[in-house]
């Protein structure tokens, strides 16, 4: 590894760091990334939105993501358990739609090809190693950083509890001009200036593994993304291959602690739970281990310092709902090479630009903390599953459910119109009111998808 300066240091190799990683080296920068685990690597987040593809375009990735086969995805439905049907959006019919799909991505091989692009690109990738620190001085960054084997990575991704002789002792050390922080939620620069914050009614968990055999219907609604809301939770299911689906819950933390149960009886119980998650999974076989993530929702309480810039998880995450993790890092990993790109060539205008990338990313992560937080009142699916064609409501929320998080007035009037409906539907109901409990009475043949066995 050269010791001669760098002009990027980018800390994490996920779909942030490599995003940033690929513009800067393709825009002939000396990009250095250091990513701790080796890909492909398991990982949550499988939905991407419709709004990155312009960044694929830009990143020249259409081709390879094509030859990848991902599944293509067309929109969503957000279903209520007290219901046996929900509401449909298809990309297509969002406010100003220039693109009528997205993809449903298995993370592990849809990271590593983004991060192989990265290296193709120009940018020098070294994986399995961990960056340790990160001190500055007026003119540059020093990290220093240890490579760590594969069997070591689960002590190293909890770096901030791992101890001297948890990973191998020798320490490099580079320099570069600029630092971009990727490393997830574990944030390096994060916890070295200590601005993480915790949204703490956001405080979730959730519970999921992947499936085989799980039912889907025909055509292009196969390939949406199902949301299930219930009374204290929400259910995903993920079309990842043509067999291969994923699913999860989200609740609060304490929920699932009190339950004293296994993650894997826990999820089992809340599937059967569901009917029309069951009569879904009547044919299905667990193909891996069930996970947990905890601690979704926060936000680093600044972005930027004179040398160095948060993206992606890095930067902050809001809830999984709505599929927003990838795109924001793939949004603010975009933005912020455009930032040091320019800086680069003009140093003098890095306080204007830094200042500007984060008022970006913060509108974009406060775009989705709003609707995060109408998801998680009773309301907001009442309201959501009462669709009305007035005003191009639906068109608005449909473009935001796809990555729209622009200053478009189009979008933020109507959005405005639509949490007002939200928060009228408590006090004066306008939509049919829900239990959001299952209808366990139903008859199997009535509640039954086409094609699925009774």
């Amino acid at each position: 590894m050269s010791s001669s300066m760098y002009d990027v240091a980018i800390i994490g190799g996920g779909p942030a760091g490599s995003t940033a990683a690929a513009l800067l080296a393709r825009a002939g920068r000396r990009v250095i990334v250091f990513e701790r685990e080796k890909f492909p690597r398991f990982h949550i987040g499988e939905s991407l939105l419709p709004f990155s593809m312009k960044a694929f375009t830009r990143l020249d990735l259409h081709e390879k993501i094509l030859r990848a086969g991902f599944l293509k995805k067309y929109g969503g439905e957000i279903m209520g358990a007290c219901s046996d049907t929900g509401t449909k959006f298809y990309f297509k019919d969002g406010y100003r739609s220039q693109t009528d799909h997205a993809y449903q991505v298995t993370r592990g091989d849809f990271d590593k090809l983004l991060l192989d692009h990265a290296a193709e690109s120009g940018a020098e990738v070294h994986e399995e190693t961990l960056v340790t620190r990160v001190p500055f001085t007026v003119d540059e960054a020093m990290l220093f950083w240890k490579g760590v084997r594969s069997d070591e990575v689960g002590l190293a991704r909890c770096a901030d509890r791992t101890s001297q002789r948890d990973v191998p002792t020798r320490e490099d050390e580079i320099r570069a001009r600029y630092v971009i922080d990727a490393s997830g939620r574990t944030s390096l620069l994060g916890r070295q200036f200590k601005i993480k914050k915790n949204y703490e009614h956001l405080q979730k968990l959730s519970i999921f593994a992947h499936y085989d055999g799980v039912w889907r219907a025909e055509g292009i609604d196969g390939t949406l993304t199902v949301l299930l809301r219930a009374v204290d939770r929400w259910f995903w299911l993920i079309p990842l291959t043509v067999e291969r689906t994923s699913v999860g819950v989200v609740l609060d933390s304490e929920t699932f602690r009190k339950s004293k149960l296994s993650a894997e009886d826990f999820l089992e119980q809340a599937l059967a739970e569901q009917p029309t998650i069951a009569k879904r999974m009547t044919n299905a076989r667990r193909v891996s281990k069930v996970y947990v993530e905890a601690d979704f929702s926060y936000r680093s309480k600044r972005l930027y310092g004179d040398r160095w810039l948060l993206a992606g998880d890095a930067a902050g995450f809001i809830d999984p709902i709505f599929s927003s993790g990838v795109f924001l890092a793939v949004f603010s990993g975009e933005r912020c090479a455009d930032a040091l790109n320019e800086v680069l060539d003009h140093p003098r205008k890095a306080k204007q630009l830094f200042a500007q990338y984060e008022r970006s990313v913060n509108r974009a992560m406060d775009v989705y903390l709003r609707f995060v937080d109408a998801w998680y009142t009773k309301e907001f699916i009442e309201v959501f599953l009462a669709p009305r064609n007035v005003l191009g409501l639906a068109p608005a929320v449909n473009a935001v459910l796809g990555g729209n998080v622009g200053n478009s007035f189009p979008i933020r009037w109507r959005m405005w119109v639509f949490y007002f409906l939200v928060w009228l539907q408590r006090r004066y109901p306008i939509a049919p009111k829900l239990t959001l409990m299952p209808k366990k009475e139903a008859s199997a043949a009535s509640a039954q998808p086409v094609g699925v066995p009774n």
